[in-house]
């Protein structure tokens, strides 16, 4: 039996072909564009959240894994060229052991403690937080659709701001 063009199963199947190719091409365009971009590493979260207070803003923490292309999305075509706009934009690899951070608790860690305190289950996972560790606005895990994730990242930055004045 074959379904007729219009019922809503048909309708949702060709909106998820739709959002798939959407998908491919944006990774597509993020494989084809070569070495990957880094964001700095702070040496300390703490020190790194209260210099993004000084100047009003979030401390923006991307948890990220090598070769991840929605990583790679968010560091060159968002966070880094936001950074060089002087926002306070750092990366930690869920998976690394050896790099050395200060935690908010001021005790050592490493980008995989770090991950695993703030449950930063997937990659990406970029987090929005204060100078005592506390999140601001909800996170943003992982890259639902590509050509939404600018105006969701704005949200989020506007609503850590928002929050930064009120004296969350």
């Amino acid at each position: 039996m074959t379904l007729p063009a219009k019922t809503p199963r048909r309708r949702a199947l060709a909106c998820l072909a739709l959002v798939s190719v959407g998908w491919g091409l944006g990774l597509q365009q993020v494989r084809a564009q070569g070495k990957e971009t880094f964001l700095p590493t702070p040496t300390s979260l703490r020190a790194a959240a209260l210099v993004a207070q000084s100047k009003s803003e979030p401390l923006v923490l991307l948890v990220s894994l090598p070769g991840c292309p929605w990583c790679e999305l968010l560091r060159r075509n968002y966070l880094a060229p936001m950074r060089l706009d002087g926002l306070q934009a750092y990366q930690i690899t869920v998976n690394d052991r050896s790099l050395v951070v200060t935690d908010f608790r001021n005790q050592a860690n490493h980008g995989a403690g770090i991950a695993e305190a703030f449950q930063a289950k997937l990659t990406p996972t970029v987090l929005f937080l204060g100078a005592d560790g506390t999140e601001l606005a909800p996170r943003i895990e992982g890259v639902a659709s590509v050509d939404l994730v600018g105006a969701l990242l704005d949200a989020r930055l506007l609503a850590a701001r928002a929050a930064l004045r009120a004296g969350r």
